[in-house]
């Protein structure tokens, strides 16, 4: 379990987050939410040890995250982050490959062949595996991203935004994964903009606004008219659809 205790961070003088308590277990897919400019993004790179808070405590098992080294780290959670950026012109096969670094040397790298095939196989980008990254489209790059995190193995994942650019399919592929993943076993957090997206695949929400954890439950207990209406500043009405939340703009 990695528990994050009273965090806060601030940013040039600006407070980002401010007293987050939050949980991420294993075996559950946690979804992070909240208007631009929240903190969702902040609050998953101090979740996942690649930003140090300010205040309060993260821990891994009780460990603190901090003291963990950055290869024992690598081992036990993988980042997707925003922004993706290989610059030099690596076949998309090499790039997931970078996923397994981690394990080099170890007993576990003989399992790189398959971990690799099955991350390309996962994220629909098989067919890619000999194209050059720099030549693929936004959406491609996305999901070679994806692959190599996923070819990493770890048991704790993060997704900032993993569908942002993808279209209808793949981004229920991409939380299709994600509750597989969770299925398995490991811990999923996935940062989203789509509250319908978020409402049929989380386990838990967790609505950031302004920096504070403005609630954390089950998709139903979190997203309310009301509650969406005053975090979002837009009027929405909520309709069940399978059991699960949809939420629809008020439009004139």
């Amino acid at each position: 379990m990695i528990s994050a205790t009273g965090v806060g961070v601030d940013l040039e003088g600006t407070t980002v987050l401010d007293g987050v308590t939050l949980d991420v277990v294993e075996g559950e897919v946690l979804v992070l939410v909240g208007p631009n400019g929240a903190g969702k993004s902040t609050l998953l790179a101090v979740l996942s040890g690649e930003r140090p808070p300010t205040r309060g405590a993260v821990t891994l098992d009780g460990r603190e995250l901090g003291a963990i080294r950055h290869r024992e780290l690598a081992r036990l959670r993988s980042v997707l982050t925003q922004e993706n950026t290989v610059s030099f012109p690596f076949r998309v096969s090499e790039v997931v490959a970078m996923g397994r670094s981690p394990w080099a040397r170890t007993i576990e790298s003989r399992n790189d062949i398959v971990a690799v095939a099955d991350a390309l196989d996962a994220a629909d980008v098989t067919h890619l595996a000999h194209r050059r990254y720099t030549s693929l489209s936004g959406g491609e790059k996305a999901r070679v991203s994806l692959a190599r995190v996923l070819a990493q193995g770890a048991r704790t994942i993060y997704l900032d935004e993993p569908t942002a650019s993808l279209d209808l399919r793949h981004q229920e592929d991409v939380m299709r994964i994600a509750r597989r993943l969770a299925g398995q076993g490991r811990a999923v957090v996935v940062v989203l903009h789509d509250l319908t997206l978020a409402g049929a695949y989380a386990d838990r929400l967790a609505l950031i606004s302004n920096g504070r954890l403005e609630a954390v439950g089950s998709p139903a207990e979190v997203l309310t008219e009301e509650r969406v209406e005053r975090v979002y500043g837009l009027p929405v009405e909520l309709h069940l659809v399978g059991g699960k939340p949809v939420v629809v703009p008020l439009r004139e």
